[in-house]
């Protein structure tokens, strides 16, 4: 079965591992059925100051405004089975926990956890006060993964998209798609 998968883009710092996602992603499109991308204007800002450039604009996916509540995955109906918010700010992850449905993102959100499909959070702050906890371990209790943005070192990376690459290949796996990647316990010719 194809998925149809929800990518949003907040704010947090981070922008590189949204970039390496949605690289990532472009090769599995035989998983594929469809990637919808929404991005909050700090979103861009941010991938423009950190990264450099506009690459946002040229994935192959279909882009929403961040204000388009009438994109597809604003209603369950549309049947997108997962959502990943990557990299998702404390104030992302605060609106959805408390269901405050602000914009395409939230909504989107609202909608996946009311449907009870795949809403996967890459949180990206340190550190963490009890707010950011409390608005965690409600979003887990309604279905939600929160996965940080911790990267691990057992596959040795090489360099920092490889090390990115540890966090978005273990997000790739939770949503179910099938990734080449380092599991433990492998070789390494590292």
């Amino acid at each position: 079965m194809k998925r149809k998968i929800v990518i949003a883009v907040t704010g947090a710092s981070g922008s590189i591992y949204a970039k390496v996602l949605l690289d990532k992603l472009s090769l599995l499109t035989d998983q594929l059925e469809e990637i919808s991308i929404v991005m909050s204007d700090n979103a861009k800002d941010v991938w423009k100051f950190e990264l450099q450039n506009e690459g946002f604009n040229t994935y192959p996916f279909v882009c929403y405004s961040k204000d388009d509540f009438m994109a597809p995955f604003a209603s369950g109906s549309a049947n997108f089975d997962t959502m990943i918010v990557c990299p998702c700010s404390m104030g992302t992850l605060a609106r959805i926990a408390n269901g405050t449905s602000s914009d395409l993102t939230t909504r989107s959100a609202d909608v996946i956890l009311k449907e009870r499909r795949k809403l996967i959070l890459v949180v990206r702050e340190t550190p963490l006060n009890m707010i950011h906890l409390q608005n965690m371990l409600t979003v887990t209790q309604a279905g939600g993964i929160i996965c940080p943005a911790s990267p691990s070192f057992y596959s040795r990376p090489q360099g920092l998209e490889e090390m990115v690459a540890t966090v978005v290949d273990r997000v790739i796996s939770l949503t179910g798609l099938k990734i080449d990647s380092y599991e433990w316990g492998q070789s390494t010719n590292k």
